[in-house]
């Protein structure tokens, strides 16, 4: 199984997942064409995606995600609170998801099979989930959009060779910055998104022996930087013992690597 993040931020969020034939997507929170050039840049084709998952509703998780399916002809697997939304209504296959409840997936053609698991998140947008996808003994993990460390989530999500990891903003920076006091509420808040410091600590609930790559994902461009994010990843992992984990940081604006599972 390999994992490619095609964009990670508040403009748009989008996940490929590759297992054998199979080729799945989390999240289709860019337009249609972006989407399709960062589909291009991985060298995703015409049909070639099987399905298409979403975490939640919000548009920059979902916003696409209805047009995506039905030029793909791919599966759209949601919450059934969110099937009839704009952004998803569009899909001609649609399949509700059961929170808590693994779902096996099959490509149209060819083999390879991924189990997904959703877990509800503490987030503004009811359902948000995050999604455990599992294959041939390998999992990797995509969490983002989540109010506060909960060892609850950290208990149905542990076990990661490979996981995404939202790190959102850092505390001083969204204190003292230009955003109006209601909005860094909402972020600050139980459900909202993670600070780098609570990251960190739901890291700790998260990481086993056998996590090998660490994405930090869904960075605020105007509330948090690489570094800070980075190092708040690190001095975490090295606390557990596991600075041999690779650290990389989600880009909204370029494909990330191929990272194998």
């Amino acid at each position: 199984m390999h994992l490619q993040v095609l964009s990670s931020g508040s403009k748009g969020n989008a996940t490929l997942v590759r297992a054998g034939d199979l080729q799945l997507l989390v999240d289709a929170g860019l337009g249609v064409r972006a989407l399709s050039e960062r589909f291009a840049a991985a060298h995703v084709g015409p049909r070639n995606l099987d399905h298409l998952l979403v975490t939640h509703g919000h548009r920059d998780h979902s916003r696409s995600a209805g047009a995506v399916a039905k030029r793909q002809h791919a599966v759209l697997h949601a919450a059934e609170a969110i099937l009839t939304h704009r952004g998803l209504a569009r899909a001609p296959d649609k399949h509700a998801l059961r929170i808590g409840r693994a779902h096996t997936l099959l490509p149209e053609r060819g083999e390879g099979e991924v189990t997904y698991t959703p877990v509800l998140l503490p987030h503004d947008c009811d359902p948000t989930v995050a999604f455990k996808l599992e294959h041939e003994g390998r999992c990797a993990v995509i969490l983002t959009d989540i109010g506060q460390p909960c060892p609850e989530v950290a208990r149905h999500l542990k076990g990661a060779q490979l996981l995404v990891l939202e790190f959102n903003y850092d505390a001083q920076m969204l204190r003292e910055g230009p955003y109006p006091e209601t909005l860094k509420r909402r972020i600050s808040g139980g459900r909202g998104h993670l600070s780098n410091v609570q990251a960190a600590k739901l890291l700790g609930q998260l990481a086993g022996p056998d996590l090998h790559t660490l994405v930090l994902a869904h960075l605020s461009a105007h509330n948090n930087t690489p570094g800070l994010a980075l190092a708040a990843a690190q001095e975490a992992l090295a606390g557990l013992g596991l600075e041999r984990v690779r650290v990389i940081v989600a880009s909204q604006d370029q494909v990330g690597e191929n990272l194998a599972v």
